[in-house]
């Protein structure tokens, strides 16, 4: 009995929905390096990407959205830290 109620707690919520891919509802083809607005969504206050669980991207547009940060990084669109 114990077991039992242990193992209801664990997966999701029934009815649990994932959050639909952003740039897909705006029916975004391609990711640019130089919109740096949307780009800043995607990092954390420390300068790291964010995961796709986080972002709500979907893989295509994640691997996408992973290219553009590093490029605008290079080109010094973004910061590869935080600033303190």
């Amino acid at each position: 009995m114990r077991d039992r109620r242990r193992r209801d707690k664990r997966g999701p919520a029934t009815g649990a929905r994932r959050k639909s891919c952003p740039f897909c509802r705006e029916k975004v083809d391609v990711i640019d390096y130089k919109d740096v607005g949307s780009l800043r969504r995607a990092i954390s206050d420390k300068g790291k990407i964010r995961s796709s669980r986080v972002t709500g991207a979907c893989r295509r547009h994640q691997v996408q959205l992973a290219r553009a940060v590093k490029r605008a990084r290079e080109l010094g669109f973004l910061p590869y830290v935080s600033d303190r």
